[in-house]
């Protein structure tokens, strides 16, 4: 059963503290593709992923959609546009269908008041995304596709990946069309080049997972 302590920013705090702020959150549940907030709407709330995923995503000039992130279970989203007070910069749309819980902006800073060492957490967590955010926009910009390919799968092995005898699994169902919004490509071309990495030995995939045999190898294809 979920416990609030599972989620990494508020570990640090005792039963009697979590009984204090759990009434705050609000489950909610969202089906496949549906918008749960648009890039440009108001900061209102603060969100938790529960089950399923969720994609933050932008809109490039041209229309096409880019991923900036997946968000898997136990991790949350919305968090910077929520504490600096402006309008959620990207979309957040469920992958599939997805259970959050939510706690509202007033009440968010109320806990982040009462507990300071969940608002230290909560930086660190938001400054390694913006970091990677960045990182990602300027791959897509400037790296060709089969290294923005190998740097995703690293990023993800690293974010969600679980060690196994076959290699590092990544916890995530990825479709080839979600890997190419996420290196901004076509699905035709995310489709070739994993291909590739499977006939190279270097990865493996099974139901809509993906295994990396060989981490050192795609390291140096990331490049």
């Amino acid at each position: 059963m979920f416990q609030l302590n599972d989620i990494s920013i508020f570990n640090t705090l005792s039963a009697s503290d979590i009984k204090e702020i759990e009434h705050y959150f609000i489950r909610e549940r969202y089906k496949k593709k549906e918008t749960i907030f648009s890039e440009g709407d108001p900061s209102e709330w603060f969100y938790i992923v529960l089950e399923g995923k969720v994609k933050i995503t932008k809109i490039s000039q041209d229309g096409k959609e880019i991923i900036l992130e997946i968000i898997p279970p136990r991790d949350f989203f919305g968090g910077v546009a929520v504490i600096r007070g402006f309008p959620y910069p990207a979309n957040a749309i469920a992958m599939e269908d997805t259970e959050v819980i939510k706690i509202s902006k007033s009440n968010l800073m109320k806990v982040l008041d009462r507990f300071p060492a969940v608002m230290y957490c909560m930086v660190q967590n938001l400054g390694d995304r913006i970091k990677g955010t960045h990182e990602t926009l300027k791959n897509i910009a400037l790296e060709k596709v089969s290294s923005r390919i190998a740097s995703l799968l690293i990023k993800l092995s690293e974010q969600t990946g679980t060690k196994t005898k076959e290699g590092i699994l990544i916890n995530l169902k990825l479709t080839k069309q979600d890997i190419a919004e996420m290196v901004g490509t076509t699905v035709e071309t995310s489709i070739r080049t994993i291909s590739r990495l499977k006939k190279l030995g270097i990865i493996t995939e099974k139901s809509g997972k993906i295994t990396i045999k060989d981490i050192e190898r795609l390291k140096s294809l990331s490049y």
